[in-house]
């Protein structure tokens, strides 16, 4: 070999050195098997529910998911859970409050007794006249009404060990669905813990009015009502792991104003700016990225227009938070996995489907407590309730019941996972990847519609205002 051959090899191989090294920091090759086959991630998210109260469904029972008809109360009594519509006039409190009374911690194992629903405060609207009483919470959801959701269930994977990361309602379980925390800025120690208190819309946010607060909680879990901020948060959020990356992103909402809308609470992505009509988020992020029209979902799919990572938020109306919804959730869901099932979309997608927070119903299972390198994501206010989860694509397991423990942070570590993205170091750092639930080998599954009452066109006609839920 001449002297210039042998100089540009080692140069080559050098070079090729380097590369394995960027790749994984230790010069080995070990490209995740999902990399090359999936290019579009679609997380739906729901409202409200646990296993036990929306997943009353013989066949997966019969499967083996860890679904319980029956609960114990805090007098160590056995309350069978009570069948009831989709659509009730009544809202389980569902703050970190109630997640403590439910919880019934026992001090010597550090673990929930899964005992205190009856002290949970029931949320009847004056005049109601089908409230359970002390027992509301011990109630679940008539099967015939969420038949879409057991079609999605049994013909895909189903997960029982899926656990809300915080342990309150929706503004910060969104918060930790978009970023893994909900910190109020990089290496805080303390979390948001509850839905802000506002005198008026929007009621989460970087645009909400002067005065908002949401409380925190500290490191051993106690809220601190001292400790207050306004609801605009400032941290790294796995849009940024995106965008710098080169990859797209976009986030569907019906409205500005509700709890759920994650982006308009961190200040890079809101862009909030004040003039003669008020304050509102009006940065580049916020008016390329979030979408103010959850149905715009439906024709982005079917104009090929689909990013490489979605959030879907549903109307009120599609929630299934009760009092806010009509039912229409199940319908929904279906419409959206149907559009990405019929497109061609299907061969590179993985759809998760997945509810904020409990919602103040029963669920049998303790989550698991962390104390340990929790520091930036949660330490003392980590797991939540489980909170039903269905993973769909063309590689996911058929008929699989996943007993794997999943969190929040577990859909980000598979977005991370998938586009080789380094780590947003909170909830993603601990959580697996979903990898029990795929088989990447096998031969791409056909899809078929799922059944539901109303199609894509119902949502894409639909001009009802959007409804946004109590502020609980």
């Amino acid at each position: 070999m001449t002297r210039p051959a042998l100089l540009l090899t080692s140069i080559l191989f050098l070079f090729a050195g380097a590369l394995l090294l960027s790749l994984n920091g230790c010069g080995v090759v070990t490209a995740s098997p999902q990399t090359a086959k999936i290019q579009h991630v679609l997380v739906i998210v729901q409202e409200n529910r646990t296993p036990d109260n929306l997943f009353q469904d013989p066949v997966l029972i019969g499967r083996g998911a860890d679904i319980a008809q029956s609960g114990i109360d805090s007098k160590g009594n056995t309350i069978p859970l009570m069948k009831s519509d989709l659509t009730v006039d009544y809202d389980p409190d569902h703050s970190h409050v109630a997640f403590a009374r439910m919880c019934g911690l026992d001090e010597a194992t550090n673990q929930c007794r899964m005992d205190g629903a009856d002290l949970v405060a029931d949320g009847c609207n004056p005049g109601v006249t089908d409230c359970p009483g002390p027992n509301l919470s011990f109630t679940y959801v008539d099967g015939s009404e969420v038949q879409p959701y057991f079609q999605l269930a049994e013909q895909y994977t189903f997960g029982d060990r899926m656990f809300q990361t915080n342990q309150g309602p929706s503004m910060p379980a969104h918060q930790f669905l978009l970023s893994g925390t909900s910190a109020p800025t990089a290496g805080s120690n303390y979390f948001a813990s509850e839905n802000p208190l506002t005198s008026g819309d929007p009621d989460n946010g970087c645009d909400a009015p002067q005065g908002s607060t949401v409380t925190l909680i500290n490191p051993a879990g106690n809220e601190d009502v001292i400790a207050q901020v306004y609801p605009c948060f400032e941290h790294q959020t796995l849009t940024d792991l995106l965008e710098a990356a080169s990859l797209s992103w976009r986030y569907y909402t019906p409205s500005i104003w509700a709890i759920w809308d994650a982006p308009a609470a961190i200040q890079h992505i809101c862009g909030a700016q004040t003039d003669s009509q008020g304050t509102t988020c009006a940065g580049t992020d916020f008016t390329n990225h979030v979408v103010l029209n959850q149905a715009q979902v439906l024709t982005d799919i079917a104009d090929h227009q689909l990013q490489d990572v979605s959030w879907v938020i549903p109307s009120g109306a599609a929630s299934d938070h009760p009092q806010a919804t009509d039912g229409s959730g199940p319908s929904w869901v279906a419409a959206v996995v149907n559009a990405i099932g019929s497109s061609p979309y299907w061969a590179d997608t993985v759809i998760f489907i997945t509810w904020d927070d409990w919602g103040g119903w029963y669920d049998h299972v303790p989550p698991p407590k962390v104390l340990v390198n929790c520091e930036q994501w949660g330490c003392g206010y980590v797991y939540g309730f489980r909170v039903p989860l269905i993973v769909v694509s063309a590689y996911t397991k058929t008929g699989y019941i996943s007993h794997v423990q999943h969190d929040f942070g577990s859909i980000l570590k598979f977005v991370e996972t998938t586009f080789n993205l380094p780590t947003l170091g909170y909830a993603d750092v601990p959580a697996d990847d979903f990898g029990d639930c795929f088989n990447f080998d096998q031969t791409p599954l056909t899809f078929h519609t799922i059944s539901a009452p109303l199609n894509a066109q119902h949502f894409l006609n639909d001009k009802t205002p959007p409804t946004n839920p109590d502020n609980d």
